[in-house]
């Protein structure tokens, strides 16, 4: 049984009862589910992810103190750890991973102001430009099963993708590094003879290019180990996953640094053709730096739009 799947059939068997029995009075400002970090919180766990920081728990996420006091939260915290230890062969954690707590009795406020800085999601241009986006996905990854206050929900829904003009800014930003990397800097660091640093500008290449696919999606890119998975289930340009891997994990021998070269114009192409489906460059070319720049000048925001291209990478 997958984490989440596990989490929300615990929830059901004693989680709910326990609420409803216990807390009966405040339920209706309470939000439960399961979110935040974790592999089991993006649905990508798998036998390795129960080694650590795996368990049957949820999140309880209550509004401020002048909803729910301080005693009535310590009460649910008591009455949460009184919860089973164990469920269908995976066991509750007995220490808070690194980090701190993970599941429990959590307030709404304080979760969203750890992972995004703002305990409401109202977030400044500055927050946006500046935010981790593996924050961002945690903030609105997993699922919520109940919100009867609605105010969980709301804030996901608020922080759910990127304003438009940021996006756009991030993208002109990585196109950039994905034709200084791959469609310049590759070719010329072979013919230097400097075959380490050619396989590094296809690193640069590599990490722009799921970055500029997860904004073409307008999704948040999770922490890199998860990447090239949540890369392959997008709905755009996941088909891009295979051979990036293959980028980075073969060597640049003459034969193959020239097939790297023409993989890597292909991205590029493949790209380029989803900008235009989007609207999002006026350039009519195969070179990305003239396409980050187009991308660059359509940004509404006049002050965003005249920062360093690079600005929001």
């Amino acid at each position: 049984m997958r984490g989440l799947e596990l989490a929300r059939s615990y929830f059901e068997e004693f989680g709910r009862p326990m609420l409803e029995g216990q807390f009966a009075d405040v339920l209706p400002q309470l939000a439960v589910g399961l979110v935040g970090a974790g592999s089991e919180c993006f649905g990508f766990d798998d036998g390795i992810s129960r080694d650590h920081d795996f368990e049957p728990g949820f999140c309880i996420f209550l509004p401020g103190e002048d909803n729910i006091d301080r005693r009535t939260a310590f009460l649910m915290e008591r009455a949460y750890a009184k919860l089973p230890k164990e469920y269908d062969g995976a066991a509750r954690s007995l220490m808070a991973p690194v980090g701190g707590a993970r599941r429990g009795v959590i307030r709404t406020s304080e979760f969203f102001s750890e992972k995004i800085g703002s305990s409401d999601g109202m977030l400044t241009l500055g927050q946006w430009l500046s935010l981790p986006e593996q924050m961002l996905a945690e903030a609105t990854n997993g699922e919520i099963w109940l919100d009867n206050l609605g105010e969980v929900t709301a804030i996901r829904e608020r922080i759910a993708t990127w304003p438009e003009d940021v996006r756009r800014k991030k993208l002109a930003g990585q196109l950039l590094l994905m034709a200084q990397s791959g469609q310049y800097n590759y070719a010329r660091c072979m013919a230097h003879g400097e075959a380490a640093a050619a396989q590094l500008a296809v690193f640069e290449f590599a990490q722009a290019t799921i970055s500029t696919i997860f904004l073409l999606n307008n999704a948040y890119k999770p922490y890199y180990k998860w990447a090239f998975r949540a890369l392959r289930a997008l709905p755009a340009l996941s088909i891009e996953a295979e051979l990036l891997e293959w980028l980075i994990t073969t060597g640049n021998e003459p034969e193959q640094a020239e097939e790297k070269h023409d993989v890597i114009e292909g991205i590029c192409a493949d790209v380029i053709d989803e900008l235009q489906n989007q609207g999002l460059t006026q350039a009519i070319c195969g070179d990305l730096e003239k396409h980050a720049y187009s991308v660059n000048d359509s940004i509404a925001d006049g002050e965003l739009r005249n920062d360093h291209i690079l600005s929001a990478v």
